[in-house]
């Protein structure tokens, strides 16, 4: 038996691929019925015509959680209102190529590399800008371990996205590293911040806007999940 509480918990591991936020936090779960091994999740987007691409991954990681879910013997992932809801709601289990043959150019491999990377800069300068608004230093930072960190949801979500691009998290793996697990010298460390803070903004600020989008879509049903 699958309770709905382990359902949306496999959902809330579940991150959209450009904004890197869960898809529950973001509002984009609509529905979400369990019962016994069979689980029905309905989800919705800020906008009807978002990329399809990107779509397609987050509606292949839903129903990859939770089809992982002990007992789970049915799993239906549905995408409302969109362009594109149709076709990916049947083919997410054939992969993007087959659902959209002829249009699709390769796998959504490189792209989600390409999304992980930004994850990874945008988490790195978001648990910096924290440091440094504690008083350490762009120079302290160069020397930082990641043992040296104290515990706090903003060095966890860093850890996340270091693994997501395979980069280690032992307590002596070092703090500033690039997306491809290359140490940050000392003499580019102030442009490598100055470079992930903004591109942190603009992760960020994509996110109020597709909030903002999905508020003013669904204004009359943004009570949660039924």
């Amino acid at each position: 038996m699958i309770t709905r509480q382990a359902a949306w918990a496999a959902l809330a591991q579940v991150r959209d691929p450009e904004l890197d936020e869960p898809i529950t936090d973001l509002g984009f779960v609509r529905k979400l019925r369990v019962d016994g091994g069979a689980v029905h999740a309905q989800l919705r987007l800020p906008t009807y015509f978002c990329a399809p691409n990107f779509v397609f991954m987050m509606v292949a990681d839903a129903d990859e959680a939770l089809r992982a879910l002990p007992g789970a013997a049915e799993v239906r992932v549905e995408l409302d209102d969109h362009f594109t809801g149709g076709e990916i709601s049947e083919g997410v289990g054939r992969g993007f190529e087959a659902t959209f043959p002829g249009l699709a150019d390769g796998d959504l491999a490189d792209l989600r590399s390409v999304f992980r990377r930004k994850a990874f800069i945008a988490a790195q300068a978001r648990l910096c800008r924290d440091l440094l608004a504690q008083g350490w230093t762009p120079a302290d930072l160069t020397g930082l371990r990641l043992g040296d960190l104290p515990p706090s949801p903003l060095a966890a979500d860093y850890e996340r996205a270091r693994a997501a691009v395979g980069q280690p998290v032992d307590p002596d793996a070092w703090l500033l590293t690039q997306p491809d697990g290359s140490r940050v010298p000392a003499e580019r460390v102030d442009r490598h911040l100055r470079f992930g803070n903004a591109l942190r903004v603009s992760v960020e600020g994509n996110a109020e806007h597709c909030r903002a989008l999905l508020a003013a879509r669904y204004s009359d049903d943004l009570g949660g999940a039924a």
